[in-house]
Formats: C-alpha cells, sequence, structure tokens
C-alpha cells in the first residue's frame, strides 16, 4: 500500500491531486489508509499512549482489587469514561466468514466472546444543541494533565480524519467538502483502548472480529502488533503501520454514503506470538536497564469520527 503524504495536500505541492486518487484508490480496494500528516507528530502520540498505559494500569488494579470505578458510567452507556475488559463484544459475524480458506479465517472465536479490552471515551468537538447523546465528560482523578492531552491529541485524529475525507472526496470526483460538511457537530469520540499483555496471554481475544459503525476511524500507531485487516477481497492482512503514520479504517458510515464503493472494514486485535515477542523484547529490556520503567499493556490511540447524527446518509447519486 502507498503511504498517503497529506502535507503534499495541505500545502498544494505538485503531484497533491495524485494524492487524493491514491486516497480514493486505497479506501475502495482496501478500505484502510496508512496516512502521514506532519500535524500528528510520532512523539505525541507516544506520550499519549505513555498516558493511558498509566490510566489504564491504575484503574485495572483498583478493579481487581475489588474496588469501585468512578469513571465508568453504565448509565452513559459507556460512551463517556472507562469501560473494563469484558464488556464489549463483538457481533456474530460467523456466516459472512465460514466459507473462507483457513489463513483467512478470523482467530477469535464464534460465537464471540466477550473483549479483553479496556477503552476510555472522550467526546472531541461540540454536540449540536439538544444532542441526546452529549452526556458529560469524566474527569479522572490524579491526572491534572488529562483533558489538555485527550483535547490536543484528539483533535489532531479529527483533523488528519477530516483532510483524509477531503482528499477521498476530491479523488472520487466529488465536491471537496462532501464528507467534512456532514462530519460537522459529528459525535466525535476520542476512544483509545488497552489490553494487560501480563494477565493476558497469546490467543486472548482483544477486539474480537468487527467493523466500526463511524465514518472513518482513526488509530496511532501501537507499540504492540495484533490488529487484522481484511481487505475487500476478503484477504486477511496483518497490520504494521511505519513510524511516523496514522492507520484510518472505513467504517459503516462511510459504506452506506457510496453505496458499497468503500466497504467498513472488517478488523480484529489478537493477542499473538508476533506481540509475545514483542513484550518479551521489552522485558529484557527492562532487565538489562533496571532504570527503564515499562508498562507492560497493548494501548491504541483510537478516534471515531462520525457524520452528524441529522444526516441523511442514504447512497449518493
Amino acid at each position: 500500500m502507498p503511504v498517503i503524504d497529506a502535507q503534499t495536500f495541505l500545502e498544494r505541492l505538485p503531484g497533491w491531486e495524485l494524492e487524493c486518487q491514491k486516497v480514493a484508490h486505497c479506501l475502495h480496494q482496501y478500505g484502510i489508509l496508512v496516512f502521514r500528516d506532519p500535524r500528528a507528530k510520532e512523539q505525541e502520540n507516544e506520550e499519549y499512549i505513555d498516558l493511558m498505559e498509566r490510566y489504564f494500569k491504575g484503574a485495572s488494579d483498583r478493579h481487581y482489587s475489588g474496588q469501585s470505578l468512578p469513571d465508568a458510567k453504565p448509565e452513559y452507556h459507556f460512551q463517556v469514561g472507562v469501560t473494563p475488559e469484558k464488556i464489549e463484544r463483538a457481533r456474530n459475524h460467523y456466516e459472512k466468514v465460514k466459507h473462507l480458506p483457513a489463513e483467512d479465517k478470523p482467530q477469535s472465536p464464534f460465537p464471540p466472546t466477550v473483549d479483553m479490552k479496556w477503552r476510555y471515551m472522550w467526546k472531541i468537538g461540540k454536540r449540536p444543541e439538544g444532542a441526546n447523546d452529549d452526556f458529560p465528560q469524566v474527569l479522572p482523578e490524579g491526572f491534572p494533565e488529562w483533558e489538555d492531552k485527550m483535547n490536543t491529541w484528539g483533535s489532531k485524529l479529527l483533523q488528519a480524519g477530516e483532510t483524509a475525507a477531503q482528499m477521498a472526496a476530491i479523488g472520487m470526483g466529488l465536491e471537496a467538502d462532501t464528507f467534512t460538511k456532514r462530519m460537522r457537530g459529528g459525535a466525535h469520540l476520542l476512544a483509545p483502548t488497552g489490553s494487560d499483555l501480563v494477565r493476558n496471554d497469546v490467543g486472548a481475544t482483544l477486539a474480537g472480529f468487527h467493523y466500526d459503525i463511524a465514518f472513518l476511524t482513526v488509530h496511532g500507531k501501537s507499540r504492540y502488533p495484533g490488529l487484522y485487516v481484511w481487505l475487500r477481497n476478503w484477504k486477511k492482512v496483518p497490520v504494521r503501520v511505519p513510524k511516523g503514520c496514522l492507520l484510518m479504517q472505513a467504517g459503516s458510515s462511510f459504506e452506506h454514503i457510496t453505496g458499497g464503493y468503500v466497504l467498513a472494514g472488517f478488523h480484529e486485535v489478537m493477542y499473538t506470538e508476533d506481540t509475545k515477542r514483542v513484550l518479551e523484547n521489552v522485558k529484557e529490556e527492562m532487565k538489562q536497564n533496571p532504570g527503564l520503567d515499562r508498562i507492560l499493556w497493548r494501548v491504541s490511540s483510537t478516534l471515531f469520527s462520525h457524520f452528524r447524527g441529522d444526516e441523511d446518509i442514504s447512497p449518493m447519486p
């Protein structure tokens, strides 16, 4: 897959139209983008993962010692605050994959088991007045930098998603704001996930086989492998995001509005032998450097970008 160079588009450098065509081609053919955006820096992603590792580890320790989780809000359908592991469960898509050859079948079981991942939901941007999902933000105690870090990184991921949406529209021969005008006021959520790589082991389902309902899901690079995606031809591919890049994946809103020209991408996250190998390398590094303190969790900095709730997403002509 080509790496999309957002800077060429943003500065209208020679070849920017070609970058837009690449975006349209990749979304149509693969359902995913590997996206390099100069505004979303690798170091910011690393610092954000550090923050979420500390938070998830602390929340998990409290949870397993029997303490309450004030940041969990089931009364708001977990759409803000923390969602503990073993709460989320994928829908059962067995009928879609039962005929695939073994190498392309999901590793996560059918019927789906609960996901061994934690999640935190944080609203990005303003909701329209009177929106029925405009729940109050949840600020955890002991993290004075929380609001600033969440808003800053979430806004950068959303900004990258909006740029990709513009490029996709141009590459598809549409008006540049075809998608972005529908995103204004959408229920955008920064929704990082975290999985304990010590408590779990190889074979654990961190996120069962599923697609997203979003328009476009934007991920920062994770420190551990384990993510698999399915292409339009139902080939299963392990994802390796180049350094300094973001990964984007189309959701079902994108599929609906394009009449299937772009398909919602199925994916899963598994605790694999590769995940374990990277974990063992980190442990060895810690052994060699006693002062090095690493939290052994797999964190993904995920943002769900959405169309506004009152938008008609019937297929465009």
